[in-house]
């Protein structure tokens, strides 16, 4: 049968993305909503808002205050299933609507969760039939906590301003927490908390969500949350990990891209023996912003496009571990075999933060142990880790930023061998690197003996 001449497999051009809005109480929920709802209608999207269920139910004369454990056990459940069957209502809704279609939960499935114990929670699942990642992974896109005013901001908590609502500032904070672990096993979790004014806070909320709509909008915007990278030595036994957390087992396959400087690629994400699909699109570099889009896909599309892999990149197997410390989400990426040599034994540390390099060093978790700062390093960007032959002997294969401007056949050969020497320094067990210092392009690596700042 003739070829169709697909070139390059391209995500649906009608988005749908589904996002959710927690957090403690008031944390800007409600005023977000209405700052979302206004600036994507501007851009001639469609809004749906689904209301707060729990408000819906409490409104007509429950107050959980007053319920005992029988009770809350009895209002969770319900509550799941009201919230599922109001969602699924707006999920119709834009399936059927012709332009794009942003979803804004206030609260999503997984947040009935933090009032109970875990025991009751998988008693709920059980009587339901229902499974922690299909209401959360592959339910929503995007889950953003705003942190609660009882938090950092405690002039401005109230309580006044809300029929529902009536914790005092501790049982608030309380509440906080216990909604943040809630959403902490999801892949796309963003915690806006209380370091700015209430108006930056807002901005940050839709930078954020713009960004993984992978809408461009200049620099409307001035959130400047940044991914930052460091190569983790010395891992601990997973028995004595000091916080909690989950692993994935994540395989991602790079694509065909018929487009230059476009990176695409396919990722499949296991916990407990099921599985969620993600295709991505990175676009070149555009006024100093990079734009990554993401689209949930189903196994069979999945299939399907993995017959469009490049087969100049192997495939890269590794163990994605997901925890939360002091209020900031973290990732460690501990690459697994098969993998090209210079993976074996590397092990990421990422997040994403608005501070400076002397404060993200000195927050970072104290039970790892940081060899690194390879943030911006394209030595250690995954698209580069898995190219399949040498670098050397692939120098145009090598990205060394995401860009549509040509480099010199003689710079691009120059700089991949400086690429291979901080790949291979990094991996020698006597070389210290200053951790606060991140990429440089000109950057030479220090002997043990030289005076450095170092976890």
């Amino acid at each position: 049968m003739k070829d169709l001449e697909v070139k390059d497999p391209i995500p649906p051009t009608k988005r749908i993305h589904k996002l959710v809005l927690t957090g403690g109480p008031c944390g800007g929920k409600t005023t977000g909503q209405a700052h979302l709802a206004t600036f994507f209608e501007s851009l001639g999207w469609k809004v749906f808002r689904v209301p707060e269920t729990a408000t819906v139910l409490m409104s007509g004369g429950i107050s959980f205050g007053e319920l005992n454990e029988e009770q809350i056990l009895d209002f969770q459940e319900h509550l799941v299933a009201t919230m599922m069957a109001l969602e699924d209502t707006y999920f119709s809704m834009a399936e059927k609507c012709a332009q794009n279609v942003l979803i804004i939960a206030d609260r999503g499935t997984m947040d009935a969760s933090a009032f109970i114990s875990r025991e009751a929670w998988e008693k709920i699942l059980t009587k339901l039939n229902l499974e922690d990642i299909e209401i959360s992974d592959n339910r929503y896109n995007h889950i953003v906590h705003m942190q609660s005013a009882a938090i950092g901001a405690e002039k401005f908590y109230t309580t006044e301003d809300h029929a529902a609502r009536f914790e005092g500032i501790e049982l608030a904070r309380e509440r906080d927490k216990n909604a943040m672990e809630a959403w902490r096993d999801h892949p796309y979790v963003d915690i806006i908390d209380n370091r700015s004014d209430f108006d930056s806070k807002i901005n940050r909320l839709i930078d954020l969500v713009v960004k993984r709509t992978g809408i461009n909008v200049g620099d409307r915007f001035s959130a400047n949350s940044r991914k930052v990278k460091f190569v983790i030595t010395g891992m601990c036994p997973d028995s004595d990990f000091p916080v909690k957390f989950t692993d994935f087992q994540v395989v991602h396959h790079y694509l065909h891209s018929a487009q230059k400087g476009f990176q695409t690629r396919l990722r499949k994400r296991v916990k407990n023996g099921r599985a969620t699909y993600t295709f991505t699109v990175r676009k070149p570099e555009l006024q100093g912003q990079t734009v990554e889009v993401k689209q949930p896909i189903s196994q069979r599309d999945y299939s399907n496009l993995l017959a469009h892999r490049d087969d100049n990149h192997l495939p890269v197997f590794k163990t994605r571990r997901s925890f939360l410390y002091e209020n900031q989400q973290y990732q460690l990426d501990i690459y697994r075999a098969p993998c090209h040599s210079r993976c074996q034994g590397l092990v990421l540390l990422e997040t994403f933060t608005t501070s400076n390099d002397d404060e993200v060093v000195d927050s970072l978790p104290p039970f790892l142990k940081v060899k690194k700062n390879v943030t911006g390093d394209p030595a250690f960007s995954m698209y580069n880790l898995s190219i399949r032959s040498d670098w050397e002997d692939s120098a145009e294969q090598f990205c060394h930023k995401l860009s549509s401007d040509d480099e010199s056949e003689d710079e691009n050969v120059s700089e991949v061998r400086k690429a291979q020497e901080r790949l291979v320094h990094v991996s020698e067990e006597n070389t210290v690197f200053d951790v606060r210092k991140s990429y440089d392009r000109n950057e030479r690596p220090v002997s043990e003996s030289s005076s450095v700042c170092s976890l």
